[in-house]
């Protein structure tokens, strides 16, 4: 998978998220079209969500703002 990237800042995928995302068979290009198209809802002060939604629900992205980095937490099925 190519390199994501939101507003200029580079996104990685932790482990965590990657093993979420497999039990809960979210695919990869789910998770790529979700970074690059998806609704973005902020919280707190350095957090955020990445949000689709697909025919099974929607996939959700949570990640955090670390310098010049965006690191997803983990991955889930939202409604």
């Amino acid at each position: 998978m190519n390199d994501i990237y939101f507003q200029e800042k580079k996104v990685w995928l932790s482990t965590h998220a990657i093993k979420r995302a497999r039990v809960r068979e979210i695919y990869p290009d789910m998770i790529y079209a979700t970074i690059k198209g998806g609704k973005i809802k902020r919280f707190g002060k350095n957090m955020l969500k990445f949000m689709k939604r697909y025919k099974r629900g929607t996939v959700i992205c949570v990640g955090e703002v670390v310098g010049q980095s965006i690191v997803i937490k983990t991955i889930e099925w939202g409604n």
